[in-house]
């Protein structure tokens, strides 16, 4: 059985062109990443742009539970696809879109052809509920990266000697815990991990928080050199509203540990974006950390 479809391609300036073209071309699928959803949730969709959408993908990083909730408001016809890739195999994970609702904060299962393993320090595999590493094997990973094997051989090793495919795994460098129902959850980059006093924190959580609070529109959350901690928190942050950082701090004081609370934050109009339309994090610590 086959069916017909179209690709639109178009460049755009503002989250409001987007808009524009959903409605121009009655777009029923809708692709993007987390910095351009969080954009697209505070677009005006009023005069009925999105009614022609069916599915909505989300791909490059997680999707704050804060803005799939808006979209899925914004879009009560659309089903919400969350997924998890990878630069160097492309898609590792998806989660039924059936599930979303209940499971906002999953990338799901791995999809056919992908093995997906969450992988202990001593590189066995993590049991449900302690976290790993995510290491994707099979053949939709990659062979490396073109003309740079000393990259290449940080991220492309043997695969653990749990894998069913074996042969060259890439080793993502991301924390990930996979739930009893077989669910993963995307826990952060290693390198990004904040450690105060001793207590490991995952940036993703801190950024949730934050978003959750309404304080904010878009936040990166960062370890900085703490001689008394360690680390310490520092919040880049794009403001939402009048009296941000005191409506977050409130917040945080009421959500969270102490050992949590951002010892810094930094407001700037909008968080830089890399070429491949992520969060540019390595300009964020180069420049605040």
């Amino acid at each position: 059985m086959g069916c017909g479809g179209q690709a639109i391609a178009f460049d755009y300036l503002l989250p409001k062109d987007v808009a524009r073209a959903v409605g121009r071309h009655d777009v029923t699928v809708l692709a993007g990443v987390p910095p351009l959803w969080i954009q697209l949730a505070e677009a005006d969709w009023s005069k009925g742009q999105g009614a022609t959408l069916r599915t909505l993908t989300n791909s490059g990083g997680h999707l704050p539970e804060t803005v799939f909730r808006k979209l899925r408001s914004l879009f009560p016809a659309a089903s919400v696809h969350l997924m998890y890739g990878l630069t160097e195999a492309f898609r590792s994970t998806s989660l039924d879109p059936s599930l979303a609702d209940a499971h906002p904060d999953s990338v799901g299962k791995a999809i056919p052809f992908a093995e997906v393993m969450i992988v202990a320090s001593d590189g066995s595999e993590a049991l449900p509920g302690r976290e790993g590493e995510l290491v994707h094997a099979g053949p939709l990973v990659a062979q490396g990266y073109w003309q740079d094997q000393e990259k290449s051989a940080e991220r492309f090793k043997p695969a653990p000697a749990s894998s069913r495919y074996g042969g060259t795994a890439v080793w993502s460098g991301d924390r990930a815990v996979r739930a009893e129902d077989g669910l993963i959850r995307f826990r952060g980059r290693d390198d990004a991990m904040i450690k105060v006093s001793g207590n490991r924190l995952s940036p993703t959580e801190i950024e949730e928080a934050a978003l959750s609070s309404g304080a904010v529109r878009d936040v990166i959350a960062l370890g900085v050199k703490d001689e008394r901690l360690g680390q310490a928190v520092r919040l880049i942050a794009v403001a939402d509203g009048e009296s941000a950082e005191d409506r977050l701090r409130a917040y945080f004081a009421r959500e969270l540990p102490a050992y949590m609370q951002p010892r810094d934050i930094v407001w700037v109009d909008a968080l830089p974006i890399s070429p491949n339309g992520k969060v540019d994090r390595a300009a964020l610590v180069k420049e605040h950390a």
